[in-house]
């Protein structure tokens, strides 16, 4: 992973996992433990799901550009199907406090994509090839033909 994308990552993640940690004190002072546990398996899940499709969206852009928009489509699709299956799998449990969960889940993803979106904004992303002595030579000698 290049290195801007893994500073792209950490500018996502730490602030999620910040989020991630009040929330667990916030649902263990209102729901005892069962509230701290469900606040944590809702941040993590959030990091998990959110962490792994920045990850596919990147190397899609890199390897398969063409396919970037759709790539991402799906993507979203496909973790919204997830954590339905999550839920699913889930219902009725009482090994967490569902609202405490549901809470931590959504916080966590707004703030993901807050701290996404301004990592975005702060990247210096090139829009010309750095490379540009390369291509320069290449249009000289291609010219003189």
């Amino acid at each position: 992973m290049p290195s801007n994308d893994v500073r792209n990552l950490l500018h996502t993640a730490v602030p999620t996992a910040a989020v991630g940690v009040v929330a667990v004190a916030v649902g263990g002072a209102v729901a005892g433990g069962k509230g701290a546990i469900g606040a944590a398996v809702g941040a993590v899940l959030a990091i998990l799901y959110m962490g792994i499709g920045l990850w596919v969206l990147q190397w899609t852009a890199k390897t398969l550009p063409q396919l970037f928009q759709a790539m991402g489509l799906m993507l979203y699709v496909a973790q919204l199907l997830l954590l339905l299956i999550f839920l699913a799998l889930f219902k009725g449990t009482t090994l967490f406090n569902a609202k405490a969960f549901a809470f931590s889940l959504v916080v966590a993803s707004v703030v993901w994509m807050a701290a996404q979106a301004r990592a975005h904004m702060k990247s210096k992303i090139f829009y010309v090839e750095p490379d540009s002595d390369k291509n320069d030579k290449s249009q000289k000698t291609g010219s003189s033909s």
